[in-house]
């Protein structure tokens, strides 16, 4: 894993014990519980060990996102990482309205496409989207991901 990437505006970088209160408030926030499908509420000490958990997978790499100041924004990753097949599945969350449409998630993403297909040598990285956050949709699409399909019943709130 490539511990920090450097982009014009953000800073891909490996994720640490600090951010758990970040991630532990927004990720009980009930709009991004929707959008995202969490089912259950967090708290600190489960998001300590996700992230202990992630440093020690070998299928996937998570990245807190911050600004060129250090300021948390979010974190994405690449998980199920099949370098045999050459595929991966990609995630991004940018949990803070305030944070969203200023550019830093294409930024986060062409940064994570980029260590996908050079760094990692894959061919194919997906996306998976909750059907009802429409953000994230029409982000996806104005990237250039094309949608295959759409699993029915595949979510449930």
């Amino acid at each position: 894993m490539i511990n920090e990437i450097k982009g014009n505006n953000i800073i891909l970088r490996e994720q640490q014990i600090e951010d758990v209160k970040f991630f532990t408030y927004w990720y009980n926030q009930p709009l991004v519980m929707f959008q995202c499908g969490f089912t259950e509420p967090t708290d600190e000490e489960a998001e300590k060990e996700r992230i202990r958990i992630g440093h020690k997978k070998k299928d996937s790499v998570w990245y807190t996102i911050t600004d060129l100041n250090g300021n948390i924004i979010g974190e994405t990753g690449l998980l199920r990482m099949w370098p045999a097949w050459k595929c991966t599945d990609l995630s991004i969350i940018i949990p803070d309205p305030k944070m969203q449409q200023r550019g830093y998630g294409t930024e986060a993403i062409n940064l994570m496409l980029d260590l996908a297909f050079v760094h990692y040598e894959m061919n194919r990285v997906a996306i998976g989207v909750v059907g009802l956050n429409t953000n994230a949709l029409n982000f996806y699409r104005k990237i250039g991901f094309k949608q295959e399909g759409i699993e029915e019943q595949g979510y449930y709130y």
